[in-house]
């Protein structure tokens, strides 16, 4: 019994690393712009939409294109819908989102298809690593591999880079970053190509685990929602932290209470929020107090 729970919550912390980049992405759309993008796990699906038709185009290297190009079309995105939305009524920008979402999903229906479209890990690696009690396929492995460099990259660009600071800054206080002679709409533009493109690397990694077909958003969208909820509204830590959490908690009820397996993560968004209601990580915001 014990090296199933072991085994199964390893297979949950897989899950949970694409839950973080999801979440990730979504914290930093949130945390910049202050919107609740509803659209962004049409963005997921996208990627992995576009990872299928790179591969088949031009073989694996040209994969990893996959979330560059949807981190354009996030950019893109933002500079002819979503600056529109700026201080608008937040019921405004929530059907705004979703409508975008729905838009995205008849895209992809009407470019590639109702049906589901096959996609396998890369052919070094699809062996099965040993751990003790833990079997873990090497594709399993290299999602935890590639997800924590991100998540490193990520970290750096925000700490050390200018234009990250830009961001950490804009995210508290935009009016003093544009008094400093920024141009903050670009800041926002590219922060809200950057939240997508995230969400598009998650969408890759997935491709091979899930199903990738034009519903594959809706199983990404609302685990990302619980995650940035539980992990405390703009706090990047408290993304990752949260997505393993719920990535281990879905493994281990989907092994031992399934009927219960999609309610899991809710139930324990509920008693995180009893206990913390800014959530594990969260802190006080004044800007969307």
């Amino acid at each position: 019994m014990i090296d199933l729970v072991i085994a199964q919550a390893a297979n949950g912390l897989v899950l949970g690393f694409i839950f973080v980049l999801i979440a990730i992405g979504l914290s930093v759309i949130f945390g910049l712009l202050g919107i609740v993008n509803f659209a962004h796990g049409a963005f997921f699906a996208l990627g992995a939409y576009f990872a299928v038709t790179l591969h088949q185009q031009f073989g694996w290297p040209a994969v990893v294109l996959a979330p560059i190009g949807v981190g354009l079309v996030g950019a893109l995105v933002e500079v002819t819908l979503i600056r529109r939305l700026y201080g608008k009524e937040p019921l405004t920008v929530i059907v705004l989102t979703f409508a975008l979402a729905l838009f995205i999903e008849a895209t992809i229906r009407l470019v590639w298809g109702n049906g589901s479209h096959p996609f396998s890990a890369p052919p070094f690696l699809r062996g099965i690593l040993e751990f003790g009690p833990v079997l873990v396929t090497q594709y399993r492995a290299g999602v935890v591999v590639v997800t924590t460099a991100l998540l490193l990259l990520l970290g750096a660009f925000l700490r050390y880079t200018p234009y990250g600071r830009i961001l950490r800054a804009g995210s508290r206080d935009p009016e003093m970053v544009g008094l400093l002679g920024i141009n903050f709409p670009r800041v926002l533009t590219w922060a809200f190509g950057l939240g997508c493109l995230l969400a598009g690397a998650a969408g890759v990694l997935a491709a091979p685990l899930w199903s990738v077909t034009p519903s594959m958003a809706a199983g990404a969208i609302m685990p990302a929602f619980v995650i940035v909820t539980i992990g405390g509204l703009g706090s990047y830590a408290g993304a990752i932290v949260a997505g393993l959490l719920v990535g281990v908690v879905t493994g281990l009820s989907a092994q031992f209470w399934p009927e219960a397996s999609s309610a899991a993560m809710y139930l324990l968004m509920v008693l995180v929020l009893l206990l913390r209601p800014r959530g594990l990580l969260g802190e006080r915001w004044e800007r969307f107090e």
